[in-house]
């Protein structure tokens, strides 16, 4: 039997023997079947009509190649990698690319923007070893430089998907570049004063707003923090950009709350409240949503923006099946006589700066890497990747799904499932980030780490991959494999066009685990003449 099971031959072969007997007897089934008759679940009215089609690849096996795999029939173009440059100014692409979003060009068909953000580097493949007794000056402004975020101009041109150097729309913000604060935490004691800060890095995912902005989210911001000499209570923030206008001001909005952000996903309260729902990428780390104080007006344009500097901000209570709302009353009130909570918090700011303390003391649920966190198009669901927690022996991690009561997403309960968990009998481990297809499916990448890639318990999954999971139907949780990734390296960022005729995609830190510049562990995308891998955004064609 392959050592890889997807989850019809697994059931089909807990059938088979007293494997099946336990299954039956846990009673799951007849468990599911009593929450939905009694409403636990909150099925909504479809938001938008899924296809519901069949599959329209043919699922690949794992793969240890060097390369981008793909089903028969399908291609990619590689449209940015790290160094090239993207406008006439001379800026150029920065390293580890990870979260992209298109943004159409209105009246051009086949041409848009591209936001790429860009989530650490390596010293070896930047300066050309590792840096182990601090950073010149001139080193810490490469550090800075190459993460950040890119707007690219992109276009299909007979067929392939390409990269417009000659923009007059492409441009780098940077870990160089001046941000405002907004919210609570702007010009307070808990961030030093500032009002205007220096850059953003350790930008992972990120999401749309209903204005047609982006927010990047800074997630593992400690280590270039401390090694730019950079007060760290600047940074682990959502960030607003409008990729069209640079003279829209780059912000950071604290009221979203200071953590391991992943990424966020904005949708509306039944009252037209807009809520952004998150995930703190760390082991034993909670899932949280804010609501704002005032309602989206769609006149407004992007002075909705404004909607983000007040409001509420949530964190899961999974057994209470609460939405906890942290405020410093709320936290000042749990310390009760701890002078030293009592000293930490002392306003709304003190919070949002040190969210994770005042989520976990006020009953938020410490779980398992809750990484990208996405609405479901089709019922308003939400989905989190939960990418796995070794503290816990959840080695593999697993997908939630969220249902909010009576469907509103400004709801302080909710119920939750298991959609789908990672491990040999889904053929997939740690889940990562999410989008939807038109047909109602899921689409998870996966973030297996370099070190662990292709051994012991990993072994069986071949080289991180895409994964396609239907959310309804008779295959609904079952994972059917897209892609597979080069050496070492971890696809990211997967994002359709409007036409869901191309998919981008990032393929991130090719060739990590390299030990000498002399014999790379990979050299994907295998250009000509080229001396090193590199990180390079895609454009994967023929749906």
């Amino acid at each position: 039997m392959s050592p890889v099971l997807n989850r019809r031959k697994f059931l089909t072969y807990l059938g088979t023997g007293t494997a099946a007997l336990a299954a039956a007897g846990t009673g799951l089934d007849g468990l599911v079947k009593t929450a939905e008759a009694k409403g636990m679940f909150h099925q909504s009215n479809r938001l938008k009509k899924p296809k519901y089609g069949p599959l329209k690849f043919t699922p690949i096996e794992p793969s240890t190649k060097d390369e981008l795999v793909l089903p028969k029939g399908y291609r990619y173009d590689v449209i940015a990698s790290y160094g090239d440059k993207i406008n006439p100014k001379g800026d150029t692409f920065g390293y580890n690319n990870d979260y992209t979003l298109f943004f159409p060009m209105e009246n051009k068909k086949d041409r848009g923007l591209l936001w790429v953000n860009h989530e650490y580097i390596s010293d070896l493949f930047i300066f050309g070893k590792t840096i182990e007794n601090g950073y010149t000056a001139e080193q810490i402004n490469a550090l800075l430089y190459n993460q950040g975020g890119s707007v690219i101009e992109v276009h299909r041109e007979k067929g392939r998907w390409k990269m417009d150097p000659a923009s007059k729309y492409a441009r780098r913000v940077t870990g160089l570049t001046p941000i405002a604060l907004t919210g609570p935490a702007k010009g307070s004691a808990a961030v030093n004063g500032a009002v205007k800060v220096q850059g953003t890095f350790a930008n992972c995912s990120g999401g749309r707003t209903l204005w047609n902005t982006l927010l990047t989210c800074e997630e593992n911001f400690e280590s270039t923090s401390k090694a730019a000499k950079l007060d760290q209570t600047h940074y682990g923030w959502v960030v607003e950009v409008d990729p069209f206008h640079p003279d829209f001001q780059i912000r950071k909005h604290t009221a979203l709350g200071r953590f391991n952000h992943e990424n966020t996903c904005m949708g509306l309260a039944k009252d037209g409240r807009v809520v952004v729902y998150m995930g703190d990428d760390k082991k034993d780390a909670c899932v949280y949503k804010f609501i704002s104080k005032e309602k989206y007006d769609q006149k407004a344009g992007k002075k909705n923006a404004k909607l983000l500097e007040e409001g509420t901000l949530y964190a899961a209570n999974f057994a209470k099946g609460q939405w906890v709302p942290l405020t410093i009353e709320a936290v000042r009130k749990k310390a009760g006589g701890n002078s030293a909570l009592l000293e930490k918090f002392k306003t709304q700011a003190d919070v949002v700066v040190n969210c994770h303390e005042a989520a976990i003391l006020l009953g938020g649920t410490p779980t398992d890497r809750p990484e990208d966190v996405e609405i479901s198009p089709f019922d308003g669901t939400i989905f989190i990747a939960h990418t796995n927690n070794d503290k816990h022996g959840n080695f593999h991690g697993h997908i939630t799904r969220f249902y909010e009561k009576d469907d509103d997403h400004g709801a302080m309960e909710f119920q939750f499932a298991i959609f789908a968990a990672g491990g040999i009998q889904n053929g997939f481990s740690a889940p990562d980030n999410l989008t939807f297809d038109e047909d109602g499916n899921l689409w998870t990448v996966t973030d297996i780490s370099s070190s662990s890639i292709n051994t012991a318990i990993w072994k069986p999954f071949g080289n991180n991959g895409v994964f396609v999971i239907p959310t309804d139907g008779k295959q609904e949780g079952e994972a059917f494999q897209f892609a597979s990734a080069p050496v070492d390296a971890e696809l990211t960022g997967p994002c359709f066009t409007p036409d869901e005729k191309t998919l981008f995609l990032s393929v991130q830190h090719p060739g990590e685990e390299t030990a000498n510049l002399a014999n790379p562990t990979s050299m994907w995308p295998h250009r000509k003449d080229d001396h090193m891998p590199r990180p390079s955004v895609v454009a994967i064609s023929g749906f």
